[in-house]
């Protein structure tokens, strides 16, 4: 399987709407704190934009309605994987990827036969609080050497200057949440991302 390199995040399906079309293949939509009949909505509109786009949606966390709404992937933190039903997930035919930080999760999510592995933050990030530092980029290196064939995404401080930087050590994806949503210019951010990742 091989997956597109640039993996935006989004949290709200407006910006779904907004940048998909500019030739994004792959995006995650990760909402927090909102109640079940809105992620619904945004989860059902966003499977349309992302249709007709040919673009791949992935689900944060909402493993349930993912399920339900007959999505194509779903992405877990650890935590998440804590209360996930991993079975349910993979006999619902949804593709699985997962967060990790450290050795242990890692093992703990290889063990769970992902389709692809985040490793965060490499870069200081500002998105949220975590117990873990920057990974840098040779920790990059190191987890695809244990990964093998399974996609590496690096997220965690990405920016259209970093990512060259995190390609040549071994990720084959690269993420990115503010560096879009807070640029002054998001679609020319886009096409910009678009333009660094092969």
């Amino acid at each position: 399987m091989t997956l597109p390199s640039f993996y935006p995040i989004f949290d709200n399906v407006a910006w779904i709407e907004r940048l998909v079309p500019l030739g994004i293949k792959l995006v995650q939509l990760r909402i927090k704190d909102q109640p079940e009949a809105v992620i619904r909505d945004q989860i059902l509109k966003a499977k349309d934009i992302c249709k007709a786009q040919d673009c791949a949606l992935v689900i944060n966390d909402y493993w349930q309605l993912a399920i339900e709404l007959n999505c194509d992937w779903v992405h877990l933190g650890q935590e998440d994987l804590d209360d996930a039903d991993v079975a349910a997930i993979k006999a619902a035919g949804l593709k699985l990827g997962l967060s990790t930080h450290d050795g242990p999760e890692l093992d703990r999510a290889l063990a769970q036969a992902p389709d692809y592995v985040a490793l965060g933050p490499v870069y200081p990030t500002i998105l949220k609080k975590m117990k873990w530092h920057q990974q840098g980029l040779g920790k990059v290196t190191e987890w695809k050497a244990l990964v093998g064939d399974v996609p590496l995404v690096a997220i965690g401080g990405m920016s259209v200057e970093r990512a060259p930087g995190a390609f040549e050590a071994g990720a084959d994806i690269v993420s990115a949440v503010t560096d879009i949503t807070l640029n002054p210019d998001p679609e020319a951010r886009i096409k910009a991302w678009l333009e660094v990742c092969p």
